[in-house]
């Protein structure tokens, strides 16, 4: 097995390249056509989703594999190599099954245990069979894959976080509400018509939105979309669903109640600035940035600290919304130079106070001690040290504009969650409120089960690789026994046809009696991590013929492959 995979997804590269290297479905049968064509390879598959394209090949060259087949990703995607490589990742032999065995088991989904990527690699193998550039490497793996992802989900609670992201972001934006129940009726708004966007739209008409409108610079594109969505949605629920421009995302917004953005734009889709106003054209009231507010109840504080209490803070921190990191990009959008150079200070002022009162030598405990025993001495009690009471925290409007955004870069200002009336899901609030999502025994659970099924599988392809070097050891003893038995009729010619026949079958149980060890015992060697060369040794010790071996091995492919073909597992 010399199994190669090149590829990039949403680890290694921003949506916006993924956007720009998506694969049509003529351009992935086009590069399974010209990958298969290449000298390096002999079978090959992709695997295109909106987070990740991935190019398997079964190849007899590393290196010249490598480069043929980023050649070939850059060709087809349409994307130059040279701006595509820093985002391209490989993996070889075991590492190229743990990959993709991790990809169906969800491991490396952005949602921990999302399941939506088996149906991806079911419809992947399909395209490779149909396009006759499968062979028995490429089925093996592709349903063995399918095979331990449903043992992943099946055997292991990984699957409670086995949502697609959309499903998730849009639990995070009904704050633990029921999606269903939180969604019925409400206008949407879904930018883009991508495949992230298209399973936004769908996602929302099965809630029970009453209206979703698509807007896509590609006009027909989201059309297309709204046709889909119109006749495919549920007479029972009523969603209307139409497409309008990009110019009329601004008065959309404004009569929307939850928007999803998703586009392979390089900058912002929707700036803080028109949220605002969309927010303000709903309520009548200006959308300032709230720097004080308090926790609504899907809110989870910070750890007790003094953060909020700190002299020269800009900001309220005792509460903050879930996903808001007090470092990050979210909590200093927006501020100007002087507010962010205050920040600044703030940020590194306890870290500061905290080394110089560890500092402080031990005569100075000594000097506030005496101090303190005077004043007891003399007024009776030491005197309390009272915390200012804390001022009242405006409540934190109930929001009235919901924003999902699934892009990388961002689509939506991060000022946006700072803006009152506004509830903002991106990726960076995804990512940290789904690092605590599945358990982490069933995380190690699955990776456990990862990491047996790839040892399995190597040493499934590792016996499977010497059989026909053993059929072919076989063939010639049959050919030796069959020449002897010729030779003996030719000197024993008045041998009846009983005698013959024992004899026959004599000499067959002898062979079969002296191979039947060793071809056992190189089968069980040759499944062994490094026991790939235990064909070639077979082959050198009984002068076997290397095409009769091939022919052999041919044979099997080709047999193996159409029954393969007939439809994936």
């Amino acid at each position: 097995m010399s199994l190669l995979v090149v590829g990039l997804s949403h680890r290694s590269a921003p949506v916006s390249v993924l956007e720009r290297a998506s694969l049509s479905a003529d351009a992935q049968f086009k590069l399974l056509q010209d990958t298969v064509a290449a000298e390096p390879a002999t079978e090959a598959g992709v695997l295109a989703t909106c987070n990740r394209i991935e190019l398997y090949a079964d190849v007899d060259k590393f290196h010249a594999g490598v480069a043929e087949l980023s050649t070939l990703l850059a060709q087809h995607s349409g994307v130059g190599l040279e701006e595509l490589t820093p985002y391209l990742y490989v993996h070889y032999e075991d590492r190229a099954v743990h990959h993709l065995f991790s990809v169906a088991c969800g491991l490396d989904s952005m949602v921990v245990g999302e399941g939506q990527v088996l149906g991806q690699i079911k419809d992947s193998l399909a395209r490779a069979q149909e396009g006759h550039t499968a062979g028995r490497l490429l089925n093996d793996l592709f349903q063995q894959a399918l095979r331990v992802g449903k043992r992943a989900h099946s055997e292991t609670g990984i699957d409670r976080a086995g949502q697609s992201l959309v499903t998730f972001g849009l639990e995070q934006l009904a704050a633990g509400r029921d999606v269903t129940g939180w969604a019925r009726g409400k206008r949407a708004l879904v930018i883009g018509a991508g495949s992230m966007s298209s399973l936004a739209a769908a996602t929302l008409a099965r809630a029970g939105v009453a209206e979703i409108v698509v807007a896509n610079r590609t006009f027909d594109r989201a059309e297309r979309l709204a046709q889909i969505l119109a006749e495919n949605g549920d007479p029972s629920i009523g969603t209307v669903s139409r497409a309008v421009p990009m110019e009329s995302v601004p008065a959309e917004l404004t009569r929307a109640d939850v928007a999803v953005s998703c586009t392979g734009a390089t900058g912002l889709v929707l700036t803080a600035e028109a949220v605002a106003i969309a927010v303000e054209g709903r309520t009548g009231t200006p959308a300032a940035l709230a720097e004080n507010r308090s926790a609504p109840a899907d809110v989870r504080p910070l750890p007790p600290t003094s953060v909020g209490t700190d002299d020269g803070c800009p900001l309220d921190l005792s509460t903050v919304q879930q996903g808001f990191s007090v470092m990050g990009e979210a909590a200093v959008a927006g501020m100007d130079a002087a507010t962010l150079e205050q920040h600044a200070a703030w940020a590194a002022g306890p870290a500061t106070g905290r080394r110089e009162a560890a500092r402080r030598p031990a005569a100075a405990d000594a000097e506030l001690i005496t101090a303190l025993a005077a004043t007891a001495a003399t007024v009776g009690r030491i005197p309390e040290r009272r915390r200012p009471e804390p001022a009242p925290v405006p409540v934190r409007p109930e929001p009235v504009l919901f924003l999902l955004d699934l892009a990388m870069p961002r689509d939506v200002d991060a000022a946006a969650h700072r803006l009152a009336g506004v509830r903002l899901v991106d990726i960076e609030s995804l990512a940290e409120a789904s690092a605590d999502a599945p358990m982490a025994a069933d995380v190690d659970q699955v990776r456990r089960i990862v990491s047996d099924e790839v040892a399995a599988f190597g040493a499934a392809q590792r016996a499977a690789h010497i059989t026909p070097t053993v059929v072919a050891l076989r063939a010639m003893a049959a050919d030796v026994v069959a020449g002897e038995i010729a030779r003996l009729d030719g000197r024993l010619p008045g041998l009846d046809d009983k005698h013959r026949a024992e004899i026959t079958q004599t000499v067959r149980r002898v062979v079969d009696k002296l191979l039947h060890a060793p071809t056992v015992r190189v089968k069980q060697l040759a499944a062994e991590p490094g026991g790939a060369g235990y064909a070639d040794a077979l082959r050198t010790l009984f002068d076997l013929d290397q095409e009769t071996v091939a022919s052999v091995s041919r044979a099997e492919d080709s047999t193996e492959t159409n029954a393969q073909n007939r439809g994936p597992a």
